[in-house]
C-alpha cells in the first residue's frame, strides 16, 4: 500500500508539475530555437489551405474572405473547402466567392473530418499544407508567420497559437488558464526540440511528410504531426501565427469538446501503441509525459485515495495527507457553486476535477464508438 501511495503521488506530481518544470529547464539549457529567414525574405512556396466543413453556411463565406485577405507575400496559394454532407448550402455559399484560388469539394454523405482531410490532400498540389477550421479567423500576417520556420530543413510542421474568447469568472475561466499553460508547454517543447501536436485551427505540414489518416481519427491535429515526425523532423510552435476563436468557453460545449478530445487520446494510445517506445517514435517520451499520463491521472487519483485510506492508522503523515485530499475534493465540489466559483482556490480545484471527470467520460466516449459517426 505504501508503494501504491507514493508511486501514485509521484506520478501525479510529475504529470501536472514535474514534466512542465522539467521541460522549462531543458528548453533553457538545450534550446533548439530556429532562426528562420524574415517572412519577407522567404523563398516562394506554394500553399494549400484546407477547410473541412459540416453545416457551416453561416460562417464559411467570412472564413474564406478572411483567408483571401491574409498577407501571402506573393506566395502562390489555393483554398480547398470540403463540404461534408452539409444540408445548409455550405458548398453553394462557398462557390459564391468567385476567386480562381478557391476550390470546393462537395460530399453528399457525411464522411467525417479525417476523410475530408484525406480527400483535400489528394487534390492539393502545393508544397505546404495548411489546416484550419471554418469558425476561427486568422490574423493578417498569420500565413507568412506560419510558413517562415520552414526555411529550416529539419522543420516538417508548424503550429500556430489559438486565442479563445475569455470565459466568465469561475471554473471555466480556470480552463482558459489551463489552455494558457498548455500553450507555454508547447512552446517549451518546441524550443527543446519538437512539440507533439498542434491546434487544429492553425497548423501547417510539409506535403511530402503528410500521410493519410484513418477516416475515424479523432485527433487529426496530433496524428498528422506525429506521423510527420517519424523520420526525426520537428514540429514547431510559433506564437506569432495567431488564430482567433470568437466563441467563449461554454460549459456544455466544453464538456462535449473535452470528452471528444480525451477520447481521441485513448484512441491514439490503443491505435499507435508502437509510439510508446524509443524505437517506435523519436518523440515517445514527450508523448507519454504530455498526453498519456494525463489520461491515466484518474487511475492515479483513485489509487492515491484508496491507499491513503488503508494507511491512515499507520503514520500521522498519512492522516495529514488524507485530510488534505479530502479538503481538496470538497473545495472542488464547492467550486461548482456560483458564489464560490469566483474564488481562485475553488475554481482551480473545480477545473482540475472537471478535467479528470472528462477524462473518464472520454474513455467511455472512445469505447462507445460515437467518434465513428463523425462530427455533429
Amino acid at each position: 500500500m505504501q508503494f501504491i501511495f507514493w508511486t501514485s503521488m509521484v506520478m501525479l506530481g510529475y504529470t501536472f508539475a514535474g514534466y512542465p518544470a522539467l521541460m522549462r529547464l531543458l528548453s533553457k539549457f538545450r534550446d533548439h530555437s530556429t532562426s528562420p529567414a524574415p517572412p519577407r525574405n522567404q523563398p516562394s512556396r506554394s500553399l494549400s489551405i484546407i477547410i473541412a466543413a459540416h453545416n457551416e453556411g453561416g460562417t464559411i463565406k467570412a472564413r474564406i474572405n478572411n483567408l483571401i485577405g491574409c498577407d501571402f507575400n506573393g506566395t502562390p496559394w489555393e483554398i480547398i473547402v470540403v463540404s461534408d454532407g452539409s444540408n445548409d448550402g455550405t458548398a453553394d455559399i462557398a462557390r459564391e466567392i468567385k476567386h480562381p484560388g478557391v476550390k470546393v469539394i462537395e460530399v453528399k454523405e457525411k464522411q467525417g473530418k479525417a476523410a475530408c482531410i484525406n480527400m483535400a490532400t489528394k487534390k492539393a498540389k502545393s508544397e505546404i499544407l495548411i489546416f484550419t477550421d471554418a469558425r476561427q479567423h486568422f490574423a493578417p500576417d498569420a500565413i507568412i508567420e506560419l510558413i517562415s520556420p520552414f526555411s529550416d530543413p529539419e522543420v516538417v510542421g508548424v503550429g500556430g497559437e489559438l486565442h479563445i474568447a475569455p470565459a466568465q469568472p469561475g471554473s471555466l475561466r480556470e480552463l482558459g488558464t489551463y489552455w494558457q499553460l498548455e500553450r507555454q508547454l508547447r512552446s517549451r517543447e518546441s524550443r527543446f526540440w519538437s512539440t507533439i501536436g498542434c491546434s487544429g485551427a492553425i497548423y501547417a505540414i510539409r506535403a511530402e511528410e503528410f500521410r493519410p489518416i484513418p477516416n475515424d481519427t479523432i485527433l487529426d491535429d496530433v496524428v498528422i504531426p506525429m506521423q510527420a515526425t517519424l523520420n526525426g523532423g520537428r514540429i514547431l510552435f510559433n506564437r506569432a501565427a495567431k488564430a482567433y476563436d470568437p466563441q467563449p468557453l461554454n460549459s456544455n460545449r466544453e464538456k462535449s469538446r473535452k470528452q471528444r478530445t480525451l477520447g481521441g487520446n485513448f484512441q491514439l494510445l490503443f491505435r499507435y501503441h508502437e509510439w510508446l517506445s524509443p524505437w517506435g517514435h523519436p518523440l515517445w517520451w514527450q508523448l507519454i509525459s504530455h498526453k498519456y499520463l494525463r489520461i491515466l491521472s484518474p487511475v492515479f487519483l483513485m489509487f492515491f485515495a484508496i491507499s491513503n485510506l488503508a494507511l491512515l492508522e499507520s503514520h500521522s503523515i498519512y492522516l495529514v495527507l488524507g485530510l488534505l485530499q479530502m479538503a481538496f475534493y470538497i473545495t472542488g465540489i464547492l467550486g461548482h457553486c456560483s458564489p464560490l466559483s469566483r474564488l481562485r482556490p475553488f475554481s482551480s480545484a473545480s477545473a482540475f476535477l472537471f478535467l479528470n471527470a472528462m477524462t473518464i467520460g472520454g474513455f467511455f466516449y472512445y469505447l462507445s464508438s460515437n467518434h465513428k459517426k463523425g462530427w455533429k
